[in-house]
């Protein structure tokens, strides 16, 4: 790098944290509790808005879908109705987006929702890197550290408010996720430069994924891809220098 970074923005799955923790405890805890989280909360009269409002924007994207390939179909109810009865359809859509890691905003917010129970629970616990911790302490003395996933915020928090290393998250000044735009476009870092208050070339950002590094670096921001054990072998990096530990990076 030929300037240290005001801003290190991460990925998390594969970056901070192992891919095995997601797809091996994080999605199948979501998968055994959406449907009894939704049954729980959707009663007439006790429904948050919050909810109401995911399961909204989440029927808006059904609407949207290509009924072709079969697609669940989930109609909201009337204006002012419960959405009691509609909680098997709901759940039924969830898992189908599940099933195709489909990267649905309605989806990520109603499982950060699920796993808020589970980690306040004490169920599960958020899985980092051994070099974690120690890198986001260095990190934040002389810059800024921010989180950028397809994971909803909450569950981004949730995993750094209970990680295995303790709270982390008095080092993390920022959490981005599919609202501020899709992680393969270049204006998303663009954006996330301008909220965080950098230009993109004081970014760097970290990921598994070189699809998402070159919009990065499309943008300006400096970019690193992790190798991690676990992660899928990357057979062309895309020129982009990579890590096997935050260690590597000063």
């Amino acid at each position: 790098m030929s300037a240290r970074p005001r801003l290190y923005l991460l990925d998390v799955e594969g970056t901070t944290s192992p891919i095995s923790f997601v797809y091996e405890q994080l999605f199948p805890y979501a998968r055994r509790h959406l449907e009894p989280f939704l049954r729980a909360r959707v009663r007439e009269g006790e429904m948050d808005a919050g909810i109401e409002d995911d399961l909204e924007l989440l029927a808006r994207e059904n609407a949207a879908e290509d009924r072709s390939d079969g697609t669940p179909v989930l109609a909201a109810p009337d204006d002012g109705g419960s959405w009691e009865g509609s909680v098997p359809e709901a759940a039924a859509y969830l898992l189908w987006l599940m099933d195709r890691d489909r990267k649905s905003t309605a989806l990520k917010a109603l499982q950060g929702r699920v796993w808020r129970s589970g980690f306040e629970s004490g169920e599960l616990v958020g899985a980092v890197f051994p070099d974690v911790a120690e890198a986001l302490r260095r990190w934040s003395r002389e810059a800024r550290v921010a989180i950028y996933s397809s994971g909803s915020v909450e569950a981004q928090q949730l995993i750094f408010r209970h990680s295995n290393a303790g709270d982390l998250t008095r080092y993390i000044s920022g959490y981005f996720d599919t609202h501020v735009g899709p992680k393969t476009l270049a204006e998303s870092y663009r954006a996330i430069a301008a909220a965080m208050g950098v230009g993109p070339g004081e970014i760097l950002f970290v990921s598994d994924v070189a699809k998402e590094l070159d919009p990065a670096r499309d943008a300006g921001c400096m970019t690193r891809l992790s190798v991690r054990e676990g992660n899928a072998p990357v057979a062309d990096a895309h020129g982009h220098v990579a890590i096997e530990s935050f260690a590597e990076i000063g």
